[in-house]
């Protein structure tokens, strides 16, 4: 077995080693994740990949097509929004596909918000977040 043909064997086995890990330990590592790429790719549900630097899950098993990026293809990517559990992220407007669930936390308009409610797609300070006063 050439060098190259190990490499890729190390490489398909990483991938699949790191496919059990949750949403927020995947977070920490996305480059144990495959890039995305719209070339024909098979994903199944609960597959992830890399696309600018963000790591995403497939919602429903797909063949890749270049025009459905996992920024513009909301119905068969969500994007992983809690990266670090110890780590305070910026809020993202999620959708039905990927909300925040009871005890995240982000930041939001110059405030520490954490999350009250399961399935919250609100903005901070509108419904379901109460404010971190630590």
């Amino acid at each position: 077995m050439s060098v190259i043909e190990r490499a890729r064997e190390l490489r398909k086995q990483i991938e699949e080693n790191a496919s059990v890990l949750t949403d927020e330990k995947a977070a920490e590592v996305p480059e144990l994740f495959p890039a995305w790429n719209g070339d024909g790719v098979s994903f199944i549900t609960g597959n992830r990949v890399r696309y600018n630097g963000v790591l995403y899950k497939c919602l429903q098993s797909h063949e890749t097509q270049a025009n459905w990026t996992p920024e513009t293809a909301p119905s068969l990517w969500a994007r992983v929004l809690i990266e670090d559990p110890d780590t305070v992220s910026a809020w993202v407007q999620p959708d039905s596909t990927n909300p925040y669930m009871i005890g995240d936390k982000v930041s939001h308009n110059g405030k520490t918000w954490e999350c009250s409610v399961n399935y919250n797609v609100w903005e901070p300070g509108v419904y379901g977040w109460t404010e971190v006063t630590e």
